[in-house]
């Protein structure tokens, strides 16, 4: 399942602070849900902050994914947990599950995954979505 996690500040960027981009560190997986090619192109930029309360339920029963997306903690200690899985029934065994809990914690994720997410605590998110087109040829 395309999805990747880590944190912002705990990354190998080679001292270049880019977390999405062409840099040569990003072109393997599972970091390369975050690489686009120099020459590459992308439609549909979406940028979202959102202040999720403790028990929010406005993130469950999401659409399929399309493209990319990286939803980023930005508020300090906190608990959301986002949940991914190929079917949107979400059966245990083939869920995967994380919690972000620092700032700066973060999961990106790809096409054909369904995902739900829970502001178990209070937590400001930022999420990035984008639709890398095909390369040319």
């Amino acid at each position: 399942m395309p999805v990747d996690f880590g944190n912002a500040g705990e990354l190998d960027t080679q001292g270049t602070g880019w977390m999405i981009g062409y840099s040569d560190w990003a072109r393997q997986p599972p970091h390369d849900l975050r690489f686009m090619p120099r020459d590459a192109a992308s439609t549909g930029l979406c940028v979202k902050w959102f202040n999720h309360a403790a028990g929010d339920p406005a993130g469950e029963d999401k659409p399929l994914s399309t493209g990319r997306t990286m939803s980023m903690l930005v508020s300090g200690q906190s608990e959301f947990r986002i949940e991914f899985s190929r079917d949107p029934a979400f059966p245990p065994a083939q869920t995967v599950s994380h919690v972000l809990r620092r700032s700066g914690d973060f999961v990106a994720w790809g096409a054909g995954v369904y995902h739900r997410a829970y502001g178990v605590e209070a937590a400001t998110m930022l999420t990035l979505r984008w639709e890398p087109e095909p390369a040319a040829g």
